[in-house]
């Protein structure tokens, strides 16, 4: 694992943000040109721009900072006096001189501290040396046999070094030189030192003798105890002695990363081999607009590229930027620098910020939540909280199956779920169990396409878009009625969807497999739906409905109008979030026409990033964000806390609140038809009446193969031989119920 660091821990030498001067040449008069390394990276400690010593060729003086190219520069204002004071200007224009600078401070109590985070960091760190201690315990015999080796290594190396500073061995390349040099006098004399040197040495080393034998006597006369404290604080010593070099006879429990150091070179290396400058081409040497600092767990620097280079330029080589720097393409962000598009920020991170999960959800803390407040989605790469504002927008989550795709889009469904006051409708292409439990609170729900006892889910589905866009087209005009005192702008506002007698809640409408629904068998049906899912994305959401639509075929189905009904179904979506993709293609798809033309591309995520994603079309930035997870217990958890706050706010409503229709008319051919599976043509009466038994009991709790049959022949289905299993069966084919459905249709009867 490579970490990264920069080369002095110093801080940026000023906050632009709260200059004193308000000047825009100024500033950026105060960026380093190419070879002027900031104070940071040269060790002025003063912080003076202009300071520092040059480290380049290229640069002609120590002060070529203080300077700016003015050649193409026009002065619109008159300069200001010499002894004009500061002025600070606010966000309305208004002059306010007497406003102190803003000043951004470092808090009191770090975050760790804090009431709110204290039980968690003590939980953090005591699990850590707990764990630490765990280790070692359990590695204490195997600890207690290696120390008292090297014990008994360490006293013979002990009185070996003793014997050595007897015999004065440091003597010998003396006498060595001495004979070389053919210097007998010089030898002798050496010769007579070492005699002397080594007469007294050998009283004090019979001293010693005595007096180890003598500690050794009176530890012999000690009780047990204290011979076993001696021994247990004597024996670590003579073992860190007898020890090999460079060898612990304890390992570190937790693994400490070694860091690869990040300086101007490394970064220089990087931009001019993904030919964003070159070192010797005049006006094309790449600069340093502040001093390399650290921020979180990485490392920053304010990049200026030459003159026509612009910001996209930087975001389309990120990938040879990271092969320049020698780090997964993970660890390199770029991000915009508010001052200069041709100047950016460039952080690396100190290991792949993306290999670490985000955790759990903070949502497992069941407590109400706000849907005009945005929703917490995870941590980007340098850590930093992401949320998303869900209301006025629709929302597409696509990606390759098993990426998080469904974890995701429910966990901004979750989010809605804990606010009792947004109307919940859960439909699920696949059938899958992951959005069973949202029965729970939604209002209007259907998994898969068979049928149950609860009716048909594609009808109850196509019911739902049929009363939504009423209910769009309805809300529309009761906004433009309200009072401007009501309805500020004619937008509905929070106080208006949290009253029941307006009748407008925040309604979020939840798609999984949302091309499902655009190629159900029936042309006609197909028909009605796409142009009305198209309808709602387009125009629902201004109205307080939210759209969160999840896909692992962004590229549609089908051919002729299904296809491109569901082409513009995807593309009127304002927020996109891309997992794992198979390509650039399909990642476009999901992300919107020219991501990756900007440098967005989910199929270079790892196949071992689980629920990591980029995150576009929700603001400014495109970052790649680890998103929370919340499993299917913690799901279950959350919506059952949710069914709670809605109880007790009175909002349980439609399905959740037990008002789902049972059908009090049964339609016997439409009943079973819908037994058949798959490629299945023909059914025995026996395999008929079993199905009809199990899906809707209410009709068909009794029913025998001999008494459907009767009932299907009476509607004009001939009873055949049906081979199934190797056996043949009397039963019905499906051709015949459908040609019998088509002439009830036609006839009215």
């Amino acid at each position: 694992m490579t970490d990264l660091t920069h080369d002095t821990p110093a801080d940026l030498t000023a906050d632009r943000a709260g200059a004193d001067v308000v000047d825009l040449d100024a500033a950026r008069a105060d960026r380093l040109p190419y070879g002027t390394l900031p104070p940071a990276l040269d060790g002025d400690p003063t912080g003076d721009p202009a300071g520092g010593p040059t480290a380049g060729p290229q640069a002609p003086t120590a002060r070529r900072s203080a300077a700016r190219d003015t050649s193409f520069e026009i002065e619109l204002d008159d300069p200001p006096p010499a002894d004009a004071a500061p002025v600070l200007v606010d966000s309305l224009g208004a002059a306010a001189p007497t406003a102190p600078p803003v000043q951004k401070r470092r808090p009191i109590i770090p975050s760790a501290l804090r009431r709110a985070n204290l039980g968690a960091t003590i939980r953090a760190t005591a699990a850590r040396w707990g764990y630490i201690a765990g280790f070692h315990a359990v590695r204490s015999p195997w600890y207690l046999l290696k120390v008292a080796w090297w014990a008994i290594v360490g006293v013979f190396r002990l009185a070996g070094r003793q014997l050595r500073w007897w015999w004065v061995n440091e003597q010998y390349l003396l006498l060595q030189q001495a004979a070389s040099d053919n210097d007998p006098a010089m030898w002798l004399k050496l010769h007579r030192e070492g005699k002397a040197t080594r007469r007294w040495r050998g009283v004090v080393l019979f001293f010693q003798l005595i007096a180890l034998f003598i500690a050794v006597m009176v530890v012999l006369g000690l009780p047990a105890l204290w011979q076993a404290v001696i021994v247990a604080g004597l024996v670590p010593v003579l073992a860190r002695y007898g020890r090999p070099a460079g060898r612990q006879l304890i390992p570190s429990a937790v693994v400490t990363r070694r860091y690869r150091r990040l300086n101007s070179d490394i970064v220089l290396r990087a931009y001019y081999s993904a030919n964003l400058g070159h070192p010797e081409r005049p006006n094309q040497q790449i600069e340093f607009g502040a001093a390399m600092a650290r921020e979180g767990n990485g490392s920053k620097v304010l990049v200026n590229l030459p003159y026509g280079k612009t910001f996209d330029d930087a975001v389309k080589a990120r990938p040879a930027i990271a092969s320049g720097l020698d780090v997964a393409l993970s660890q390199v962000t770029i991000s915009r620098d508010p001052e200069s598009h041709r100047s950016h920020w460039l952080w690396v991170a100190d290991s792949d910020p993306l290999a670490t999960p985000a955790g759990r959800t903070p949502l497992l803390a069941c407590k109400e939540t706000d849907i005009w407040q945005p929703a917490p989605l995870g941590v980007d790469e340098r850590g930093r909280p992401v949320t998303l504002l869900m209301l006025w927008t629709s929302i597409l989550v696509g990606a390759q199956p098993r990426q998080g795709k469904s974890f995701t889009a429910r966990l901004l469904a979750l989010y809605a779920a804990l606010d009792p006051y947004v109307r919940l409708e859960v439909f699920d292409g696949k059938g899958s169990p992951d959005w069973r439990k949202f029965a729970l609170v939604a209002h209007s729900c259907g998994f898969g396409f068979t049928l149950t006892r609860d009716g048909d889910p594609l009808e109850t589905f196509v019911q739902m878009l049929r009363d939504l866009k009423a209910d769009v087209q309805a809300r529309y005009q009761k906004l433009s009625e309200l009072p401007v005192d009501v309805c500020p702008e004619g937008k509905l506002t929070r106080d208006i969807a949290r009253d029941p007698k307006y009748g407008m809640p925040v309604r979020l409408v939840v798609i999984d497999e949302c091309q499902e629904y655009f190629d159900t068998g029936d042309k006609e049906l197909n028909k009605e739906i796409s142009g009305l899912l198209v309808f709602l994305v387009k125009v629902a959401p201004a109205a307080g409905v939210i759209v969160l639509d999840a896909t692992q075929k962004p590229g549609g189905v089908g051919t002729g109008d299904a296809a491109t009904a569901f082409t513009s179904f995807r593309d009127n979506h304002q927020v996109r979030i891309a997992l794992r993709t198979g390509s650039w293609q399909v990642s476009d798809l999901v992300l919107g026409s020219g991501a990756n033309s900007e440098g967005f591309d989910s199929s270079t995520l790892l196949p071992s990033y689980k629920g990591v994603g980029i995150l576009r079309g929700a603001g400014d930035d495109t970052p790649t964000v680890r998103f929370h997870l919340a499993d299917a217990e913690d799901a279950e958890k959350i919506l059952l806390a949710a069914r709670k706050l809605r109880e007790r706010a009175g909002t349980l409503s439609g399905m959740a609140a037990g008002q789902a229709a049972v059908r009090e008319v049964r339609d016997v051919l439409a009943d079973a038809r819908c037994v058949f599976e798959g490629s299945e043509t023909g059914l025995s009466w026996a395999q008929i009446a079993a199905r009809l038994a199990e899906r809707i009991p209410e009709h068909y709790a009794d029913l025998t193969g001999d008494a459907i049959s009767a009932q299907l022949r009476d509607l004009n289905v001939p009873s055949v031989n049906i081979k199934r299993d190797g056996q043949v069966l009397k039963g019905a084919k499906r051709a015949a119920i459908e040609a019998a459905m088509s002439r009830r249709d036609q006839t009215g009867s």
